[in-house]
């Protein structure tokens, strides 16, 4: 569900992988995360406790999977978490990712995995066709 990791977003960030993915990448490293229905149920309300608890720092990156797959319940999760620092990856375009939740990240990395455009030197994308950005209009409550 969540590790520690230096290279998903700026600085020491709590990531939170989420099940499901209707993308299916060639070269995907989250294999494990395509099918939705392997996943662990938990409600938003739950899992909002548990980061809480447990993201000492307050900054989460939101990864999968597909994020996107599940907006509903990544709104409501980002909505909880109001005084966090989100960061949200998705690998689809930035015109797919709902205003409501883009409102509330502070960072965004958009854009399908490429394996033939890899990149080991970007930081925070996998192949170089992926932005990772800073959402300026994303204030903290």
């Amino acid at each position: 569900m969540k590790n520690p990791s230096l290279c998903d977003g700026t600085g020491y960030r709590t990531v939170l992988f989420l099940q499901g993915c209707d993308l299916h990448c060639k070269g995907c490293h989250n294999k494990e995360t395509w099918d939705i229905a392997k996943g662990i149920r938990i409600t938003v309300a739950e899992l909002a406790d548990t980061l809480r608890k447990s993201c000492f720092n307050k900054e989460l990156t939101i990864s999968g999977g597909e994020p996107l797959m599940q907006a509903d319940a990544v709104y409501e999760l980002i909505t909880l978490l109001y005084d966090f620092d989100i960061c949200l990856y998705t690998g689809h375009d930035i015109s797919e990712v709902p205003p409501k939740i883009l409102d509330k990240i502070h960072y965004l990395k958009y854009g399908p995995y490429i394996e033939e455009l890899k990149t080991t030197t970007t930081p925070f994308v996998g192949s170089i066709n992926q932005v990772f950005t800073e959402i300026s209009h994303a204030t903290s409550e």
